[in-house]
């Protein structure tokens, strides 16, 4: 026994604006991003960050790019 479908009341606009992210769907990941980015150019606040020198050098590589 099959079910009945029931029409679109509303048919999809042609152009997608139909399917809008919320705010926050494109700002969470942004912000998580940025703090990540933040934790990384300054290994200071990162308590936990490990002794690897390979990872500590390439960012005071990147550290020295971005203050220039």
């Amino acid at each position: 026994m099959s079910a009945p479908t029931h029409p679109r009341s509303h048919p999809a606009a042609p152009g997608g604006a139909g399917n809008l992210l919320p705010w926050w769907a494109l700002a969470l990941p942004t912000l998580a991003f940025i703090t990540l980015l933040v934790l990384i150019l300054n290994p200071a606040d990162a308590h936990a960050a490990g002794g690897d020198p390979a990872i500590t050098h390439l960012v005071e590589r990147v550290q020295q790019l971005v203050a220039r």
